[in-house]
């Protein structure tokens, strides 16, 4: 079995090619493959009838989730290099996605259309997604509150703050991660708008913690973004290990990520 060690603007991922022998670790397996290559996620990919391959994502923390963007943008530039070709579909247990060469090394995948609905992000009751009722702080003077929310496969809670530097996110994403809210836990996104086509970002990620970069992160923080009229529907993301370029398109609905890819290192067991 073929293995790689890869990143996407710093996001870490171990991925193993499953198309030709089964690949099924267990919780404890995933830890301890993603403590031994010092992965963000661990990543199979794997036969698919109706598209080039199927990609499962696990945590670091050994839940398997629907969604990884950086991850799947690596996956895309292996199918991609493999198959001499311009253009690879991806299907995960979110959706199907399109991966496609951008020039200069650049990888871009097609997101697809953010969830916007309370019951698809998911929230545990109805309320406001451009801002919802959650507090970090005393209860009559918070310092955050109000994130505004979205799923982009997997939920994420984007608060916008004056300094990103500022806050100890290792202390406060834990809290929102697990708020009661949402039921099967969120990213956390700590947006700083620099300008209206530019956002500095750091992401708590859920069952992974502070991560140097996360794509669907970076699409949920722009599409929120936009939404309240902050930046334009295009806009480059700075993350803490590199940066990522987010278009959401007005004419399909759709979000495109583009950015950088490396190849650390591939072995075979």
């Amino acid at each position: 079995m073929k293995v790689w060690k890869m990143n996407g603007a710093g996001n870490a991922f171990a991925v193993f090619d499953a198309r030709r022998q089964a690949f099924a670790p267990d919780t404890d397996k995933i830890r301890s493959i993603a403590a031994e290559m010092k992965a963000d996620q661990v990543m199979s990919i794997e036969k698919d009838p109706s598209s080039d391959a199927f990609l499962r994502i696990w945590n670091s923390s050994g839940e398997e989730v629907g969604a990884c963007g950086n991850g799947t943008r690596a996956v895309a530039h292996l199918l991609l290099e493999e198959a001499g070709s311009d253009s690879v579909s991806i299907r995960t247990s979110a959706d199907l996605l399109k991966g496609l060469r951008a020039g200069n090394g650049l990888v871009t995948v097609d997101m697809g259309k953010p969830r916007m609905d309370w019951e698809d992000i998911p929230l545990a009751e109805k309320m406001d997604v451009r801002g919802v009722d959650v507090r970090i702080g005393p209860m009559d003077n918070p310092y955050l509150s109000k994130p505004a929310v979205v799923s982009m496969g997997n939920p994420h809670a984007v608060f916008f703050v004056e300094d990103v530097d500022a806050y100890n996110i290792p202390q406060i994403g834990p809290l929102v991660e697990w708020h009661p809210l949402f039921p099967e836990g969120t990213n956390v996104g700590f947006a700083q708008i620099i300008d209206r086509e530019t956002i500095r970002l750091r992401v708590w990620e859920r069952g992974a913690g502070l991560t140097k970069a996360c794509g669907t992160g970076a699409c949920a923080a722009l599409v929120c973004a936009a939404r309240a009229g902050k930046t334009e529907r295009k806009a480059r993301l700075i993350l803490d290990g590199g940066e990522l370029i987010i278009e959401w398109r007005a004419s399909d609905n759709r979000v495109m990520m583009t950015g950088p890819v490396e190849v650390e290192m591939s072995f075979d067991l």
